[in-house]
Formats: C-alpha cells, structure tokens, sequence
C-alpha cells in the first residue's frame, strides 16, 4: 500500500509541474526556400551573354523565380519568361541582325523605327502576353515626359513594351503606349533589380554588361549619344546595386553595339561570368543559406558584390 501511495504522490507532483511552452514542444520550421529572381541589363547584341549565364544557371538546376529586364535583356527575360530554352535563345541572338528588328525612317525622333522587331518576337517567344509565362516577367521603359520608370507586368501583350524598352533614343523611334511616350527603359534605371524584388524575388542577381568607354573619344552621333548613356548610368549604379544581392559581369565591354557576328564570344562570357558566381548562389539554396536577405557577395571574376 505504501508503495502505491508513494507512485500515485510522484504522479500527481509530476501533473503539476509547468508545462514547456508550445513552441519548445513543436518541431522547428524549416526555413523557407529562397525566391530567386534575374534581373537583366541591357546592351544591344552584348545581351547575347544573358544566354550564357543562363545556360549556365539552368545547367546548375538553380531555380528561377521570377526575371526582369530592360532593352535586350527585356527580351531575353521574355523569351525565358515564355519557356524558350538559353540554348533556342543564343541561336536566335547570334542569328540577329538590325534589319530583323529595326528599319531606318528618318524622322524628327529617331533614325529607326521598331514595328519588324515583332515578327522576330513572335518566332522566338513561346507565350506572348504576362499572364501566360511559365514564371513572372517584368519588363521596364521609361516615361520620355516624365523620367519616371514604366513597369510592364501581370497582364497584357508583351510587344508593346519590349518595343518601348529597347528604343534606344536618338536611334529608334519613341513607342506610344496608353498616351505616353516611352524610351529605353536604362534611361531610368540601368538594371530592374527593383522591379525583380516587386514580382516576388528575396535574393536578387543581377547581370550588368558594361562597356568599356572611358577616356574614349566618340567619333560620330551615336558614339556622342552612347557615350552620355554610359556618363549617365556610371553615375546612378548605386540606385540599383543597393537591390542586387549578386551582380554578375560578364566581360563583354570590347563588343561593340551591333556585334552579333560575336555571339559565341558573347555566350562563353556570359558562361564564365555565371560558373563564377555558383559558389555563391549556392550557399543561397543550402538549408543554412535559406530564408533571410543573404550576406552580399565578395568579389569575383566575372562578378562583383552588389
């Protein structure tokens, strides 16, 4: 009997002893995958090595979120956005020539005018309006009146604002849409990495193709006009790189504007600048590196910290 009454005094000290919080009792969360998006610069027939660096990504099996982009990498962006493969990508690039997107009329805005890119599109492309990609697209032009820069995004064909994205002022036409008058859309902002964190993405990657123009004297209009892009978008780099996590910079700036010719040379930088930058990316996708803004990246070749 005692030793009944001693096991049931146990039980019932042990019934009030405080519980442990509930949480203490739960199995911790696991922390939530990271939400990847690409946000692609611009660069005329240099855009060919976004091809490149995404090969390389998709190779890695790095998961893509979302992709955003402003002049050629509006339509690298949209081509991938829409389930084109890098590779049917890099094929149509080095492929290009102006006269597949552009047709010299002379007028008082522009030596070019856009409306033949859309044929090139239609080839390329496997969906053509927002709401139809595979994965978020976001596409920016910038507001010729205003200044201000013009997302494109959630629905609505796509044409209109790769056109107004890529129409590199003084050389193509302005593109009207919904009564503006819209430009380049590296006017406002050389790279969308804003616009990629607005379509969902947690860790932001960047790709810049820069030129290598300083200290160079233009000799005719459109060097005149592409060397005070390049004075320009040097001075306001800071505005995007504060929303990269991870810039990759393909070493491209010795091509030319119109270099198609250069594709292949154009993809393996874009290859090189990426296989740099996997480490990095990496270390995102690991249980450690998962959930929370990553620590930005230490300089590479190829790339650089944002």
């Amino acid at each position: 009997m005692k030793a009944a009454q001693c096991v049931r005094s146990f039980l019932t000290a042990l019934r009030r002893l405080p519980r442990p919080p509930a949480a203490l009792l739960a199995p911790p969360t696991p922390p939530a995958p990271p939400k990847i998006g690409l946000a692609l610069g611009g660069g005329f027939a240099r855009g060919i090595a976004h091809a490149g660096v995404l090969k390389v990504l998709e190779k890695a099996e790095v998961p893509i979120h979302c992709i955003a982009g402003v002049s050629a990498g509006a339509i690298v962006a949209a081509a991938y956005a829409s389930g084109a493969t890098p590779g049917e990508i890099a094929a149509a690039g080095c492929s290009l020539r102006f006269g597949d997107i552009g047709r010299w009329s002379l007028g008082r805005m522009g030596f070019a005018a856009t409306e033949r890119m859309k044929k090139f599109l239609e080839k390329l492309l496997k969906n053509y309006r927002f709401e139809e990609m595979h994965i978020p697209l976001g596409i920016l032009a910038t507001d010729l009146a205003t200044g201000e820069a013009i997302p494109f995004r959630e629905a609505g064909d796509v044409f209109v604002p790769i056109r107004a994205s890529c129409a590199y002022p003084g050389l193509f036409h302005p593109v009207r849409c919904d009564g503006r008058l819209l430009v380049d859309g590296a006017m406002s902002m050389e790279i969308p990495a804003r616009l990629a964190r607005q379509l969902g993405a947690t860790h932001v990657i960047s790709v810049h193709l820069p030129v290598n123009g300083h200290g160079t004297l233009p000799s005719n209009v459109f060097q005149v006009v592409n060397r005070c892009f390049q004075i320009m978008q040097y001075r306001t780099e800071a505005s995007w790189r504060k929303d990269s996590d991870l810039v990759i910079a393909p070493e491209v700036g010795a091509v030319e504007w119109d270099g198609f010719t250069c594709g292949p040379d154009l993809l393996r930088a874009g290859e090189a600048a990426a296989l740099n930058a996997l480490p990095a990316i990496r270390k995102w996708l690991s249980p450690a590196g998962a959930g929370g803004r990553p620590e930005r990246a230490g300089l590479m070749p190829g790339s650089a910290p944002a």
